[in-house]
């Protein structure tokens, strides 16, 4: 029979009898403990005023009980049976007769020691059940050789119990490999996908939540994941702790368990709670769409202004999570979701991030004021500016590259384009423009993004004439097409000149008429900009829409009105000015809107 082995003297024999039983305990596989062994041990801790020890294996059997003072662990003799690169094999569960469950330098120096998969200490009160506890893991090896330590808690008992153990072991190993330069953590990060479908869960623009999903996978293929899964749930509403319910994220645990899974990524955006008790519960890192979103828009941003612009919506998006992590230890080796700011600012406080996140808005607001002053060189020179706007991957920069034959980066990818770029564009009747074009959209676009990303979507709303481009061979170009209207409409650009472009007609089957029904309707041409498919016909129909935006003349102010002499100046561009006997002559070209308010100065 096991002993009990520690400071037993003077312990009563019915106590002794009761830590025998200890052994007969069986913790689910899955659970990090149990709300039964936890309470029995914090019983038995109140009837010694000692400290209890119990050491459980991958299997949660209690292979040993020892029993110590309220401030030492005193550990048997446990044989470790992995490598340098793995962990013991057990979890320690000890209780704090003083009621504080916060873990002392002795317990973490056990558990380093010792390679433990856990530490975990219950502050054992009055009425046991209110008893909290905190646990600490290893999450890798500094450039010391010394491991690093998280440490997660207080939590109830309760809460502790719905913890899915061997997917959270599973996770600090591969970190440990990882900073050991092990391969355990090479290739792409194995993914699973998730998604609810919910009564009142708002307008979803034609989508099914299959074609979301798929959406998303396309979003996770392009972050360099996995995607080794997908789920999908119904409920009358989302369930406020876990989104999708404990039983499912159960089933989720289960799977991520037997398919080696490192993230899972759902197709909505959680709150902060739902977020740290879904980590805590799958043991692995989770993360919602708009943090997805983030990542890719992290590993496209190139220039200063895109990096700025991205890193201010990842400081918005983090701070109502900064004091709720969870337990996403993979954030620790990199991975999906961590990249740019989110990499350096886990450990600043709100404080710190309200600080930052003002600095960089007085850094874009600089941007902007440049932007703004191109701006207004190219409306007084009576340049007309066209911006493209567009669903991701319609083959907006395609079709920049092929009007104003550049070589602008244009893959066939979600997001391959970030930063906004412009061109000058050649027209028919010889005018001149600026073509831009900017980042795409896509349904459900974070609102962080919209509000960090405004100065340059304002190109769009001071476009003269819009673009909008759409992937006609898309099944969903509809739907696509509804969504980037929403978004115009919500960085309030409203009745703006459009011409619709449908593009990739190539990619149409050959009995297809598509083409020829969409053709037919106002202000709209079907193209393809990969293949240069009805360009001079799109070039013709810009140069009609942009056309009489300026106003060439000589203007006669009488002295009287020298005001007005300065206004031409403001305005427009003044090519000559004389100094008549009765007024001045100016030779300008103004902005048309004006035409009527200068008119009286043309003879």
């Amino acid at each position: 029979m096991p002993e009990i082995s520690g400071n037993i003297k003077g312990i009563k024999n019915f106590v002794l009898n009761d830590l025998q039983k200890l052994y007969d305990f069986q913790v689910d596989k899955s659970q990090l403990v149990s709300v039964e062994l936890c309470l029995e041990i914090a019983r038995l801790t109140q009837e010694i005023n000692r400290e209890i020890s119990v050491f459980l294996d991958r299997s949660g059997k209690v292979e040993a009980v020892n029993v110590g003072d309220s401030n030492t662990v005193n550990l048997p003799n446990l044989n470790s049976r992995r490598g340098t690169t793995r962990l013991n094999g057990y979890r320690c569960l000890h209780t704090h007769p003083d009621g504080n469950s916060n873990l002392s330098s002795v317990d973490i120096s056990a558990l380093k020691l010792n390679r433990l998969d856990a530490m975990i200490a219950i502050g054992v009160v009055q009425n046991i059940e209110q008893s909290e506890l905190s646990f600490a893991l290893l999450t890798g090896i500094d450039e010391h050789d010394d491991f690093l330590v998280g440490i997660f808690g207080p939590a109830a008992l309760t809460e502790a119990e719905q913890i899915f153990f061997p997917n959270l072991v599973a996770t600090v190993e591969k970190s440990i490999a990882k900073n050991n330069g092990t391969n355990l953590a090479d290739g792409h990060e194995r993914a699973i996908i998730v998604s609810l479908e919910y009564q009142g869960m708002g307008d979803m623009l034609g989508w099914t939540m299959e074609d979301s999903l798929e959406e998303l996978k396309q979003l996770a293929d392009t972050a360099g994941a996995e995607v080794v899964g997908r789920f999908m749930q119904k409920r009358p509403k989302p369930d406020p702790a876990f989104y999708i319910g404990h039983g499912k994220v159960h089933d989720l645990a289960l799977y991520a368990q037997a398919n080696e899974v490192d993230l899972c990524i759902f197709d909505d955006e959680l709150s902060p709670a739902q977020q740290r008790n879904i980590e805590e519960a799958l043991g692995i890192h989770v993360i919602d769409r708009t943090g997805l979103i983030l990542d890719i828009f992290a590993q496209r941003a190139r220039t200063n202004e895109g990096k700025l612009q991205v890193e201010l919506a990842q400081l918005q998006y983090m701070l109502p999570r900064i004091m709720g992590k969870g337990l996403s230890l993979s954030r620790l080796g990199g991975g999906i979701g961590t990249r740019g700011a989110g990499e350096t600012k886990l450990e600043l406080d709100r404080r710190h991030i309200r600080d930052r996140i003002a600095y960089i808005k007085t850094c874009i607001e600089k941007v902007k004021g440049v932007r703004d002053l191109h701006r207004a060189g190219r409306a007084k020179a009576n340049v007309p500016t066209v911006g493209i706007v567009g669903y991701t991957n319609a083959g907006k920069s395609t079709l920049l590259n092929t009007l104003t034959n550049s070589d602008i980066y244009a893959m066939d990818q979600l997001f391959a384009t970030l930063d906004p770029t412009s061109r000058q564009l050649n027209l028919p009747n010889n005018q001149e423009a600026v073509l831009t074009d900017t980042v795409g959209f896509i349904q459900r676009l974070p609102h962080q993004l919209v509000a960090a990303f405004r100065s340059t979507l304002e190109d769009t709303i001071e476009a003269d004439l819009l673009l909008h481009v759409i992937d006609v061979s898309h099944p969903l170009y509809e739907e696509q097409s509804r969504a980037v209207y929403k978004v115009l409409e919500e960085i309030n650009v409203k009745d703006k000149p459009i011409i619709t472009v449908y593009n990739k007609i190539d990619k149409l089957p050959d009995d297809s008429n598509l083409a020829e029904q969409l053709a037919k309707e106002e202000n709209t041409i079907c193209i393809s900009a990969k293949k240069g498919l009805n360009m001079d016909n799109l070039l013709k129909l810009i140069a009609e829409k942009v056309k009489s935006k300026s106003l060439e003349a000589d203007f006669y102010v009488p002295y009287a009105d020298s005001s007005m002499v300065a206004k031409l100046h403001q305005i427009g561009n003044v090519t000559n000015e004389e100094y008549l006997e009765d007024c001045t002559k100016v030779h300008a070209t103004i902005p048309a809107m004006f035409e009527e308010q200068f008119k009286k100065y043309i003879k």
